[in-house]
């Protein structure tokens, strides 16, 4: 299993220019990755910075394994929407500049959204998201979504756009932690979507019963709790069994390491990876 960390975990350093893209990959190879999902922010990726971007990780022994932007379709303008779609084509463009063989688009952010809109507007985002794989597969690029954004992140509605879709090049970025966001038992959210997973996503989360005391960092899900980013292990997420089903899966691709905690994320993306790394290695070891 490949473990590596997404460049939005060290998004604080990037920031403060505490550590460079090269520094970054680096540290990434140090702490034992074996890949880098890019996420630009904290940093520019253009065509023109792909490929210097694309050879500072070769250097490092560091596969590029993802490339995820934002993107909505979810839009009610004509015009808008179709230049969303232009958009998002472009950075295929800079994704095949990058050498990744895996993109990440978001699809839909809806204020106020609701069950009713997003079935009514269905097909609208099936078209955008068909057309940028059938793109993207003339690079050999997957495409994929993410359950994120709240409007967004329950597994029946990724599920629905994932089918509604029906296509081979078009896949599901699984970040574990984020069906918590929606209320939704993630233990048994990840389960049921592994089968359309190119990617996965590793965090964890505090999660916390409504309570407007609980402000600073702390996040409201649809259902009113509270969570806030916690080193991996370390929340109150089922980790252990998450990885061991993922394990037992016929998932055979990357794992991202994600931290979005308050500590400082140098120090709280090493601890995280450390123990993935130590579960998968347990795990293994059960079954040798």
């Amino acid at each position: 299993m490949n473990i590596g960390v997404s460049s939005y975990s060290l998004l604080q350093t990037l920031r403060s220019n505490e550590i460079a893209v090269e520094g970054m990959f680096q540290w990434i190879q140090q702490i034992g990755g074996t890949h880098v999902e890019i996420v630009p922010h904290g940093f520019d990726v253009t065509l023109d910075t792909a490929p210097v971007i694309r050879e500072q990780a070769i250097q490092e022994g560091l596969a590029i394994s993802n490339y995820a932007i934002g993107a909505n379709f979810a839009v009610d303008d004509e015009k808008q929407y179709k230049e969303e779609i232009e958009r998002v084509k472009r950075q295929v463009d800079v994704a095949a500049a990058l050498g990744v063989k895996h993109m990440r688009h978001d699809a839909a952010t809806r204020p106020n959204g609701t069950i009713t809109t997003f079935i009514n507007e269905l097909d609208q985002l099936a078209s955008a998201c068909k057309e940028i794989t059938e793109y993207a597969s003339s690079y050999g690029i997957v495409t994929s979504i993410e359950n994120h954004g709240l409007y967004l992140q329950g597994s029946d509605r990724v599920i629905a756009l994932l089918d509604r879709v029906d296509h081979p090049n078009f896949r599901f970025t699984l970040d574990v932690g984020n069906f918590v966001c929606a209320d939704e038992d993630p233990a048994i959210a990840v389960e049921k979507c592994l089968p359309y997973a190119s990617m996965v996503h590793i965090k964890d989360f505090y999660v916390r019963e409504a309570n407007e005391l609980l402000q600073d960092s702390w996040i409201q899900t649809a259902g009113g709790k509270k969570i806030r980013g916690s080193v991996i292990g370390q929340g109150d997420l089922p980790i252990d069994r998450i990885l061991h089903t993922i394990l037992e899966s016929s998932y055979d691709s990357w794992l991202s390491i994600e931290f979005e905690g308050i500590e400082h994320c140098l120090d709280g993306t090493a601890k995280g990876f450390q123990y993935v790394q130590n579960q998968v290695n347990k795990e293994c070891a059960t079954h040798a």
